[in-house]
Parts: C-alpha cells; sequence; structure tokens
C-alpha cells in the first residue's frame, strides 16, 4: 500500500520517518549539527552542507506536514508570523494589495499594518466569511487573499472552496491558516487553496514545549513575476529560496518536537473535540453567559459550512460574559484547572482575554473584539472537571 492510500494516523506516524539507516532507529535522530563533512568541493551527502539550508530532522517534519496538507513541498520555521511574513514575501512584491480578515489573529493583523504596509503592500479587511464582500474587494492589484478558518477568536468560517474561486478568478493566490482546525480536521489545498500555514506552537506541537511555523504549498503554484527576477515563478522554490535567504528556520529539536506532536495529532483532536462539545453545552445553559462561539453550534452562521469542510469542529470556544468586561476579565483569574495564558492547542486547558492579551494589538482598527469576550483552548483532561472549574468561576462571578 503507497503513503498515499494510507489513513491520516498510519501516515502521521510513518512518512518521512524511515527507521534510521545506521541504527534502525525508529525514531527520527535530531541531528543537532550546523555542518557537514563534503567529500571533496561539492560533494554533498544527501545534500546537506549547512542546517540553514537543510537539516534531516527538519526534512522529516517538511516532508511530513507537505503530506498530511496534501501539498508539494513542506517548510518548517522559527515561528508561526516568520512562516508568514516569509510567504508575503515569496509570493508579493511591492504595490500588491491584499484582502484579510475583519477577525484576524493580532500578530497576523501586526504583520500586515506594520511590516508588510511600509514595505509596500496594500491590504483590505473584509469579512471573509461573506463570499459577495470579498469579491467586491478585489481590485487589479490584488494579489492573495488571507483567510483564516476557523478565526481568531470569533471563530469564523470561511468558505475556502468559494474563496479559491476567487482568488483564481483575480490572479490572486489564496492562503488559508489552519492553526485552529489542524490538518486532522481540515485539508484547505483539497478545498481549493494555495498555500496552507499554520503555527505549530499549538495543534500540531500541542505540548506547550515548541515555538514554531509551517507552510504549505500546492503541487503546480505558480506566480507572475516580473522580467529578470532571480528566483523563478515557482511558488515553492520561492518559499524555499526565501526561507534559506532569510533564515528563520525550526531548529532541529524544534522540528524533532513538532514531527513528535504530529504522530498524536488524531487521537489529541478527537479528545480536544469532544470536550469542546460538553464545554459548549454547559456554556450555552449558563446564566452569566451571553453568546457562545463555536461552529459546531446549529445556529453558527457558517455551521453548514463547517460541517461540509470539517470532519469535526475543533477545541476552541470563546463566549462573552453577559455582566460585561470586568466580570470577563475576573472569570479568567478565577479558573483554576484553566490557565490563564497566551496561546492555545496544547493538552492542557488555557483560558484568556482577547481583548487586553492576544488581541490587543487590535484595539482600536476594525478587527477590535468585544471586550466582554473571553476565549478557551480546551484541553484533554477530564470534561467534568473543567466544567465544575468553569462553573465555579461564573457562578460565582457572572
Amino acid at each position: 500500500m503507497t503513503d498515499a492510500a494510507r489513513g491520516f494516523s498510519s501516515r502521521a506516524i510513518h512518512v518521512g520517518q524511515e527507521p534510521d539507516p545506521t541504527t534502525g532507529s525508529v525514531v527520527t535522530p535530531i541531528y543537532q549539527t550546523s555542518t557537514y563533512k563534503q567529500d571533496g568541493i561539492g560533494g554533498l551527502r544527501g545534500g546537506y552542507e549547512y542546517s540553514r539550508s537543510a537539516n534531516p530532522t527538519r526534512t522529516a517534519l517538511e516532508t511530513l506536514i507537505a503530506d498530511l496538507e496534501g501539498g508539494s513541498r513542506g517548510y518548517a520555521f522559527s515561528s508561526g508570523l516568520a512562516g508568514q511574513d516569509c510567504v508575503v514575501r515569496a509570493l508579493l512584491r511591492p504595490g500588491d494589495h491584499v484582502l484579510i480578515p475583519t477577525d484576524a489573529y493580532g500578530g497576523t493583523f501586526r504583520m500586515f499594518d506594520k511590516v508588510a504596509k511600509p514595505w509596500g503592500i496594500d491590504y483590505d479587511i473584509v469579512p471573509i466569511a461573506d463570499a459577495d464582500a470579498v469579491r467586491a474587494a478585489v481590485r487589479p492589484t490584488t494579489r492573495m487573499i488571507w483567510v483564516e478558518t476557523p478565526t481568531n477568536p470569533l471563530l469564523g468560517i470561511a468558505d475556502i472552496t468559494a474563496l479559491g474561486g476567487i482568488a483564481h478568478s483575480a490572479g490572486a493566490v489564496l492562503v488559508v491558516d489552519n492553526t485552529f482546525a489542524s490538518p486532522y480536521l481540515q485539508q484547505p489545498i483539497s478545498l481549493g487553496a494555495d498555500v496552507v500555514t499554520h503555527s505549530s506552537t499549538k495543534y500540531a506541537g500541542g505540548h506547550s514545549d515548541v515555538v514554531g511555523g509551517l507552510v504549505v504549498v500546492r503541487e503546480g503554484l505558480t506566480i507572475e513575476v516580473p522580467d529578470g527576477d532571480p528566483v523563478g515563478p515557482d511558488a515553492a522554490t520561492r518559499v524555499g529560496f526565501h526561507q534559506n535567504s532569510i533564515g528563520s528556520i525550526a531548529g532541529p529539536m524544534d522540528a524533532w518536537l513538532v514531527q513528535r506532536g504530529l504522530k498524536t495529532l488524531a487521537v489529541r483532536m478527537e479528545r480536544h473535540c469532544d470536550n469542546a462539545e460538553k464545554v459548549v453545552d454547559f456554556l450555552t445553559a449558563h446564566h452569566g453567559v451571553s453568546h457562545v462561539y463555536y461552529p459546531g453550534l446549529p445556529d453558527h452562521p457558517n455551521h453548514d459550512i463547517a460541517a461540509r469542510q470539517m470532519t469535526r469542529f475543533g477545541g476552541m470556544v470563546s463566549f462573552r460574559v453577559r455582566a460585561g468586561e470586568d466580570v470577563a476579565v475576573k472569570v479568567c483569574g478565577e479558573t483554576q484547572l484553566w490557565t490563564l495564558a497566551e496561546s492555545l492547542g496544547g493538552v492542557e486547558s488555557l483560558i484568556e482575554h482577547p481583548a487586553r492579551m492576544t488581541h490587543a494589538s487590535v484595539a482600536g482598527t476594525e478587527l477590535e473584539v468585544p471586550s466582554d469576550l473571553v476565549r478557551l483552548s480546551v484541553g484533554i483532561e477530564d470534561a467534568d472537571d473543567l466544567i465544575a472549574d468553569l462553573g465555579q468561576a461564573l457562578d460565582r462571578l457572572a
């Protein structure tokens, strides 16, 4: 049976992870080296010369994530934002225009607003769940549509297939940040996306012990480039060239940790989803909660789209506290099992106040989030314990 014919978990455990030919080790070695002995000038063993350009541990991870996402090439970076910045620099040039979501991660917005914009990249903010609004916002210079689905922190859902059609009709590429869903729950390339990004710090790593980023490019993606461009039109080659030239790579230990995390992604995501559904049932019935954001709820505005393009609805939940911002902040500080912290996607459950924490950078913009919003990253502890802890905080304060 070929790798392509095997199931997700089998591929996650075996693709790019053949037993070490020297020792038979079933675990990919950590090649903690900066350089490699050459057999004469230009005589490279396996193509390795310097670990910024390539490292066997990183190659194993990049091979694996490309397979899991159904792309042609994968790349591992030092952080999710490093990977996103590389995509922007590799596929855009000054004068190009990008559409980004009204509900986007604050760091992504900061990257476009404070880094890409001064470089000459223009952007507009659009409600990415509204395909007609996206189509209307496209300009002649639009070269990229940037999507999160589900979004952070309001769990909005975008129709990847519809947006892919809009992007391709305009000569643009569709980039999907798949961090919240993970490749286990959603494969955007199969739905029409051109590039997929991840903060591998989150579900891919899964244990809150690594910071990293992943990028996957679909087979055959090319972009228009000016005459004399030194890299050429192949998008995967361009991302690889910029990764090496800029140097924001995943180190071998970080690559090994993310690869290890991906091996158990399927079983972890099932438990994350099981627990999230139980937490959602509790929150929707609580008198102190005015609204729950979760794509698995039938009254979610794009529930049908989420059901079509995701296998389950994920482990992220947000809710609004009826009593307002001050109580929402206090609830975040009163839980005991839920840890007050930024980030998400680890085995432990986290709680945070987006307006003052992860999304403080978008205050006063179109991306500002409700001040009474609480975001949960539902871990894999016992669901009854998680609900009891949330309940005691909400009952006392809300």
